[in-house]
């Protein structure tokens, strides 16, 4: 028989949690004032928890929209960071009693006078967390994904996209609103708060005594006045926690049978498909503007002008020594707080191809230097001018010499395209990670989505083989 998580904790003395610090306040975040200190009121009530189990308290991060599968593996003892208690997620795990009753807020622009409740979201661009209770909110408002509602992966991004104007409103917890909107002058709240919930921690079904000494250490809490302390420490009491005490039950489920893969994969799979032809469209058009900028910076590094040579030398290391994460943040994020506003696919457009370029400038380069100097010379001394030569000439050699490497860099980025999700984008990844994090479906969704990658990228691998075959016949 399995050992519970609660007589490990005692084993131990050690009670692992996991959570996502990052854009976590206020339920779990690092203090600015001193980086190294974890804070948050989920925090401070996880601490009298571990103290009641005679253990540690330690923090395990982990993503936001991962931390349920992530429980279920064992990565730890118990997860929490404003987790929605949600008939879809107590099949698959246990929920604590509540410790929290939250509601829903809309956010927008001081300037905004379309919006005055949820049923004026319809139409708009609508911010919030993926795999939230939100996220099911707008759902039911009947918003769509990708048309109306934009997904991120923490709370941060949402209020920063709204006050770059590139979303008309945010709706997220109301406690989150407070912390990260209340005090900006631009934005400003609408509406009464709605679609009430309830906050609870996450246990593994199999550790039931651990579910029982949470529930006992909550109740304590809840009647000793100490939740209450908390909530007021962080500003978050309201009279509505106070009926918290008549939800110590969590209400029996009625048991849904779970539809199989293929039973769900009309649903699912003209989703996966219609983000499928997103991905393609943003490969193909990063690919055609990497190639063309890619070769233009080989010619100029090796015919151009030598500052100038210099100066590609450094864009090409450049791109190629630091992550495309880093440089899509930069241009969606980093800009805007210039005054440079790109919309969602124009910066993944310019991420994937201003990156890929680099690596396409030095295989051409190096098809340029496989092309024996004679070449060009003789050229020259046939009255041909440099470009001409290098058009009519060398370029059209070694084009033959970089499909190879160029198709593998093009079949590459159908799977980094995936990283553009980060900045908004609902592409194949994202896709199969909002299904299988709500409906816990990994395998069977994931099977559909390697094989909806596979038959993207498999006929570009033919072609170029094709192409490959058909230069070798003309030599």
């Amino acid at each position: 028989m399995a050992e519970d998580a609660l007589d490990r904790i005692q084993r131990t003395k050690v009670f692992n949690w996991g959570s996502d610090a990052e854009g976590g306040a206020p339920f779990c975040y690092y203090n600015p004032e001193n980086p190294s200190e974890l804070i948050g009121f989920e925090v401070d009530i996880i601490k009298k928890i571990a103290a009641k189990l005679g253990a540690k308290s330690v923090m395990i991060q982990n993503d936001w929209d991962g931390l349920v599968p992530a429980l279920k593996r064992g990565t730890f003892d118990m997860a929490t960071n404003g987790i929605e208690i949600t008939e879809s997620r107590k099949k698959e795990i246990n929920f604590s009693i509540p410790y929290f009753i939250y509601t829903q807020q809309i956010v927008t622009r001081k300037d905004n006078t379309s919006i005055k409740g949820p049923k004026d979201l319809k139409g708009k661009a609508v911010g919030t967390l993926s795999a939230s209770a939100a996220m099911n909110a707008l759902l039911s408002l009947g918003l769509e994904i990708g048309s109306e509602i934009k997904l991120y992966p923490t709370v941060v991004g949402p209020y920063t996209d709204l006050q770059n104007q590139r979303l008309d409103a945010v709706v997220l917890e109301y406690i989150i609103a407070i912390y990260y909107a209340k005090s900006n002058k631009e934005l400003k709240f609408v509406g009464e708060p709605f679609a009430k919930g309830f906050y609870g921690f996450c246990i593994r079904k199999e550790d039931t005594k651990l579910l029982k000494k949470v529930n006992e250490v909550l109740m304590e809490m809840m009647k000793s006045g100490e939740l209450e302390q908390i909530y007021k420490k962080w500003g978050l009491w309201t009279e509505e926690q106070r009926n918290l005490l008549n939800y110590t039950e969590n209400a029996p489920i009625k048991e849904i049978k779970k539809k199989s893969t293929l039973e769900r994969a009309s649903k699912e799979l003209p989703l996966l498909l219609g983000a499928a032809l997103v991905t393609i469209q943003i490969c193909i058009i990063s690919m055609i503007i990497a190639i063309i900028l890619g070769l233009s910076i080989a010619i100029l590094r090796m015919y151009g002008p030598k500052p100038l040579g210099y100066l590609l030398a450094a864009y090409v290391e450049v791109m190629r020594g630091t992550p495309l994460l880093v440089q899509l943040y930069i241009i969606y994020y980093g800009l805007s707080e210039v005054g440079i506003n790109f919309e969602p696919y124009t910066a993944a457009v310019m991420g994937l191809s201003l990156n890929y370029a680099a690596y396409e400038a030095e295989i051409y380069r190096a098809g340029i230097k496989s092309i024996h100097k004679g070449q060009m010379e003789a050229a020259l001394a046939l009255g041909m001018t440099q470009n001409m030569a290098l058009r009519k000439v060398i370029i059209p050699q070694a084009i033959r010499v970089v499909i190879p490497p160029v198709t593998n860099d093009f079949i590459a980025m159908f799977k980094d395209s995936s990283i553009v999700s980060v900045i908004t984008m609902v592409e194949l990844t994202k896709q199969y990670n909002f299904l299988a994090s709500t409906t816990y479906d990994y395998i069977g969704l994931g099977l559909m989505t390697a094989a909806i990658y596979f038959f993207m990228s498999y006929p570009a691998s033919l072609f170029a083989k094709r192409i490959e075959k058909k230069l070798a016949n003309e030599k």
